[in-house]
């Protein structure tokens, strides 16, 4: 069965043009991908770490000053309009530029974005124009690249949902690297190095994907200037995936559970999302951050472990694609091997810097890189799940990504129950946040790289970049309702108290998991055959 699947993948690899090279049992060109997403998501979840933070500092330490309200009002808007813009790209990329070229206008935006805000102490206006380029720059990048993923698989291709998967960790490998280096020495050193930091590898990242765009083949193009051979191409493909003449009723139920999904990831990143924003908030005001004595030594040695084993890993992914591709898009490897020299130059600096540092303080921004670490542990052996123990339904693996995040706030409350109702600061231990991104990430899991393979899988081809661009629109209106909730920390905190507040996010996605589990037959028969 397994190579009856891989034959199937390279016949659809061949009809594409794309090169058949393999790298862990997936297309080479799938690397490409993870490198490209992977440096962008340094870029905004570098910033995003920051973003907060930065704005409830003290004006003595550098910061605006400004209350948490106001920092999660401006949080709540640019997060959700970073996910909003993504409706209008894919729309532009469907029926104007094509994927790729779409990929590189909104790399090029963003890091014009980024090198604004590093002028931040120049003027407050660089600051707001930074925010305004990296939304629109993601508008035209994230659906696109999303959707170029899923064209590199036929739909019945088991290996569809892994290779989401893959890409995935790459997302999370960047956003890891991000937060943790941008974070530290936006807190450490200043800033503006952060933000200007965060920049420097959106570009490597696009000039690694401009060299090697061509391994794409016909995925991707322009759509005005579609020859009659990609025509012939895309038919064939169609009808071998059972696209073709779909008859109405098909795609009307698939639209159905493709908007159920939707509405099931909106109450799931509107808990996730707390990262950046109140979950952040108490890990400046409420955690112990301070440690000394052999707890200061404990946490050095493994902050160093954090810094050291991710590079490691995506540089041996890297190693992988560069055997494949190296000679047929050398410049691809080279800029990508530079980034990756620079990354090694800031991580050991890091670590050296804290291993010589007279007390040891955990970075506020530190705690948002345990998602993305667990991530980058656990995506192998979940993709391995999916395929070789238990596979079950799209609705059963969003219920159980509900549940989880639910439960994350859950250990949340546990840890602030002796906090007294209106306190302004408190000294909780860390392992309640680190138990919270625990869950939280299990959770993702189970939902998010499945949700990105399920648009896929069941959306029309003539519009899958626009449908991707309706999930991100999904992810918007969460961002949105994430940081408005969170803004009310303070007035809920001084009410009922902070256990309150987190049961309260807690209580939405375990009720929409609930709700999945008693619909998953129901929609498992509406979508047709697609499982």
């Amino acid at each position: 069965m397994i190579q009856q699947n891989d034959e199937g993948l390279v016949k659809h690899l061949a009809k594409q043009g794309i090169d058949d090279k393999m790298v862990m049992g997936h297309p080479a060109s799938l690397f490409v991908l993870f490198f490209t997403e992977m440096w962008e998501r340094f870029s905004y979840y570098g910033m995003r770490a920051l973003l907060t933070v930065f704005l409830i500092t003290e004006l003595a330490k550098g910061g605006w000053g400004w209350s948490n309200a106001d920092a999660m009002t401006l949080y709540a808007w640019y997060t959700s309009l970073v996910y909003l813009t993504p409706l209008i790209g894919g729309l532009i990329a469907d029926k104007l530029t094509g994927y790729k070229k779409a990929i590189l206008i909104g790399a090029f935006v963003m890091t014009l974005g980024h090198a604004s805000m590093a002028l931040e102490t120049v003027s407050a206006n660089f600051f707001y124009l930074g925010l305004v380029l990296m939304i629109l720059g993601n508008g035209m990048f994230k659906p696109n690249i999303s959707s170029m993923v899923g064209q590199l698989y036929p739909n019945n291709s088991s290996k569809k949902d892994a290779g989401y998967t893959i890409f995935y960790m790459g997302i999370n490998a960047g956003a890891f690297l991000g937060m943790l280096l941008c974070g530290y020495i936006g807190e450490k050193v200043g800033w503006h190095y952060g933000f200007g930091l965060a920049g420097v590898f959106m570009f490597f990242g696009m000039l690694q994907f401009y060299f090697g765009q061509h391994i794409f083949g016909k995925i991707g193009v322009k759509p005005t200037k579609v020859t009659l051979e990609t025509a012939v191409v895309d038919s064939v493909v169609a009808k071998d995936e059972d696209e073709e003449k779909l008859p109405s009723n098909v795609v009307r139920d698939r639209l159905i559970v493709i908007a159920v999904f939707m509405v099931a990831s909106i109450f799931f990143f509107f808990a996730f999302e707390q990262a950046g924003g109140s979950m952040t908030i108490f890990a400046k005001d409420f955690t112990q951050r301070s440690l000394s004595g052999s707890s200061g030594e404990i946490f050095k040695w493994i902050d160093a472990a954090l810094t050291i084993f991710p590079i490691l890993i995506v540089t041996w992914v890297l190693y992988g694609l560069a055997k494949k591709i190296a000679k047929q898009y050398p410049l691809t490897i080279i800029f990508t091997a530079i980034s990756f020299a620079i990354i090694w130059i800031l991580g050991g600096w890091k670590v050296y810097k804290e291993f010589n540092a007279v007390g040891t303080e955990v970075t506020v921004s530190w705690f948002q890189i345990l998602n993305s670490f667990f991530i980058i542990t656990l995506a192998s052996s979940f993709s391995k799940f999916w395929e070789r123990v238990w596979n079950p339904s799209g609705p059963m693996k969003f219920a159980l990504g509900l549940l989880m995040v639910g439960l994350g706030f859950v250990a949340l409350a546990y840890g602030a129950s002796e906090i007294p109702k209106g306190a302004a600061s408190a000294s909780v231990s860390m392992i309640w946040l680190i138990l919270a991104y625990f869950f939280h990430t299990t959770g993702e899991l189970c939902l998010s790289p499945v949700g990105l393979s399920y648009i896929s899988k069941l959306s029309p081809k003539s519009f899958v970049g626009l449908l991707f661009g309706f999930w991100f629109t999904a992810s918007a209106i969460a961002n949105l309702f994430a940081g408005f909730a969170g803004s009310l920390i303070d007035k809920i905190s001084e009410e009922h108290g902070l256990m309150i507040f987190f049961l309260v996010i807690a209580a939405l996605p375990i009720g929409a998991a609930l709700l999945l589990m008693v619909f998953n037959p129901i929609l498992k028969k509406m979508m047709h055959g697609i499982n």
